[in-house]
Order: C-alpha cells, then structure tokens, then sequence
C-alpha cells in the first residue's frame, strides 16, 4: 500500500500544460519534436506512430511492463505519483511505451518509429535545469526485419538525432543499467566546460516488446530524452522556468527555435536557513516540499542548495535546542534564491516566501521566523 494524491494535489497536477501538446497552444517544444521525428524517419524511411497516451497511466506500464522489480527504490511513495493502488501520474515518457507496442502488435507494421512525447511527473531538486514536471520523449524504433538492430544502429540513431537537434556539439556515451533495455547508454553533450545529460537508450530488451504480444522476430532501439534540456541548449536559455513564462518579452521568443535573446534579469534576493529534516533526505526530497508548499508561488523559487550537512548528533546542545531538534536527524543549511522572472521581490515578500520555504523543510520543535506579520 502506498499514499496516494489527494483530489486537490492530483487536479493541480493535471492542470499543468503540457507544452509538447499543439491542442494547448504553440511552443518550442513541439518544434524540437517534430524536428527530431523528422530527422529519423527520413533517414530510416520507416513509418512514425505517435502514442501521446494519459498523463495517469497503470502502475504495471510504468513499472511491470517495462521490467522494473516488484521491490525497485523508484516505487516507494517519494518517486512516485499514486492515485491509487493501480495507477499513477507517469514518471517517465516510457510508461507511454507498453501501450504503443500493444498497439502495434494488434496493427503490425515491419518498420515503425514509435514516437511517445509528454509531460512527466518526477521528484527533483530545484534549480535552473531542473522541475518536478519534466517533458521527455520516448523514440522507439522497432522492426522485424530479418537483420537485427545492434549496437551500431544505435550509434547511428544518436549521431542522426543530436546532429538534427544540437548540430556541432559533441557528445560522449557511457554505459547504463536499465530493466527495458540492453547495452544501455547514457547520452551527455558538451555545454561550455561542462557535460549535460540530454538522453538515455540501449538495444530495446526483448522481454519489452514480448509482454506487448511482438514475439521473438522483432528487436528494437529505445531512447529518452529530456526535452526541456535540449530546448535549453538548442536556444541558450539559462532557466528552465522560462519555458512556461507569461512575460511578453520572454513567451513571445518560446514559439520558435531561434536562439534566446536575453531580457533584463531581476535581482536575487538570497537567504540561508539552518533546519533540522531526516537524515535520508536528499535535495530533491526538499524540492519537493517546496514546491507542494508554495504552489503557484514556487516559480519564485531560483534554486535551493545544500551548502552543510551535519549529524544532529554532533552538534551542542544548545544548538539541538535552538532547531528543536532530535538525535537521529541532521541539521542543513540550505541556500535558497528567490528570483521571479518578470518582477522584483520586495524585502517583505521575499521573507514571508522565506518562512513559507523554511515551514515546508523544516522537521524540528522550535522555529526562527524572519517575518513579523
């Protein structure tokens, strides 16, 4: 048994827009996407089958169906989105896959790219590359031609996409363990000094498409890929916040592909908090809470780093009675920028946003407020 979304969180959650979808409206995104579709079809001349699918999907396609263990960490409640003991919001485009392979195997075709793009909903830390509703793209291709896809193909299908979506940048592979897949690989490209992972893929595991009813004649690649990230360093967007700004100034360069022209940036307004959480938690489980606990006002939210870990343990007393805090938790000091895109915060407005932040965090018996209404 796991908890499950309540009625409010669960309609928060399908009320955000899913930019790679033309019925919301035009984005970027959906340039990206038909761009890399086009890209691999044209090369391998297959046919291309789109499989958007619900943004609430079955437990056994996000996880079973893709053969991930009945005991796998990505299961418990902190990484995944019940609705109920069946089903979940997706955590990845992948969850969309299974569906697609049944379909495919009630309409055979010998040569298919399967195109399966859309919002996820993920646990993430917050910073300027990272949200907690991600949008990926699944690209699957999977014949039954007699020759069978190998690593090579794969090589190929990785040099065809990046040279059509990030032309010039290099990129590097290096070896991944995933249950739908083999000789797994994860996919970064260069980005100034330093390398962003943009994709993961492998051989498609048989096993995938056999639960699907594609017996042991068909073989596979699959690739994911983070679209969001790709955007970002197609167009120089520093911000992954930016793809969902109303800012005239900012929305109006979002339909397109043309490199990002800087607008004037607002000032940060910084503060640091000292809490007292569970010793397992992790940056993204802190970016969660933020994000549940702030709501809409989240987008206020810059980014929130670990600067200190330190075992509650180990610190004085007199400090273990200033967080209210316990033995067995730690005591983190956390880095939290404010920065709305289009507007500058006021001195009250960011504490009050500080304290909403510090509430949402902090797991001790005494607080420290900084604001004073």
């Amino acid at each position: 048994m796991h908890a499950h979304l309540s009625a409010a969180r669960l309609a928060d959650a399908l009320a955000v827009r899913d930019l790679t979808d033309p019925a919301a409206g035009p984005h970027a995104l959906q340039s990206l996407l038909e761009r890399a579709v086009g890209a691999l079809a044209d090369h391998w001349g297959c046919e291309v089958r789109w499989w958007r699918g619900e943004r609430i999907v079955a437990v056994a396609d996000n996880y079973d169906h893709l053969g991930y263990g009945a005991d796998d960490i990505s299961r418990d409640a902190r990484y995944t989105r019940y609705v109920d003991d069946r089903r979940m919001l997706r955590s990845h485009s992948s969850a969309l896959v299974p569906g697609a392979l049944r379909a495919l195997a009630a309409d055979p075709s010998d040569d298919v790219l399967l195109v399966c793009p859309g919002l996820v909903y993920r646990r993430d830390s917050i910073d300027r590359l990272h949200t907690g509703t991600p949008h990926q793209l699944d690209l699957w291709r999977v014949t039954r031609r007699p020759a069978r896809l190998t690593p090579d193909d794969l090589d190929e299908m990785v040099t065809v996409l990046l040279g059509a979506l990030l032309p010039g940048s290099p990129h590097r592979c290096e070896e991944r363990v995933h249950p739908y897949t083999l000789a797994g690989r994860q996919v970064d490209v260069a980005s100034g000094d330093t390398w962003v992972e943009v994709a993961e893929c492998g051989l498609a595991h048989p096993e995938v498409p056999a639960r699907a009813g594609l017996d042991g004649e068909w073989s596979g690649l699959a690739l994911g890929m983070g679209l969001d990230r790709v955007l970002m360093l197609l167009k120089g967007i520093p911000d992954i916040r930016l793809l969902r700004s109303t800012e005239p100034s900012v929305a109006a360069q979002m339909t397109d592909l043309t490199p990002y022209r800087p607008v004037s940036a607002m000032p940060a307004v910084r503060r640091d908090i000292s809490v007292a959480v569970d010793r397992d938690d992790l940056v993204e489980d802190l970016g969660d809470r933020v994000r549940d606990a702030l709501g809409a006002d989240a987008d206020c939210v810059e980014s929130v780093e670990i600067l200190a870990e330190t075992p509650c343990g180990e610190l004085p007393p007199q400090a273990l009675a200033r967080l209210g805090a316990r033995p067995d938790q730690k005591n983190v000091l956390l880095k939290v920028v404010l920065r709305p895109l289009g507007r500058t915060l006021a001195d009250r407005e960011a504490n009050r946003l500080r304290d909403r932040v510090y509430a949402a965090v902090h797991q001790g018996g005494a607080h420290q407020w900084a604001a004073n209404d």
